[in-house]
């Protein structure tokens, strides 16, 4: 078996919980044989007090075909 690792970064104006979600949510939609997700680095984007954006970057792994 041979996987190939590709950085995905999550956003969700809630928390970073949903930012996670986010990415592996599209990752499931658009990859196939998703194997594990391993989250690197968390932040956020503050435009203002109000408008918060948390981001999860993430590595996605999954198994390349024959």
């Amino acid at each position: 078996m041979v996987f190939k690792k590709i950085t995905l970064i999550g956003t969700s104006s809630e928390s970073f919980d949903d930012a996670v979600d986010d990415a592996v949510d599209r990752a499931e939609n658009t990859l196939d044989d998703v194997c594990w997700v391993e989250v690197e680095e968390m932040g956020v984007e503050v435009a203002t007090a109000e408008n918060r954006e948390y981001q999860a970057e993430v590595a996605v792994a999954f198994e390349l075909a024959d």
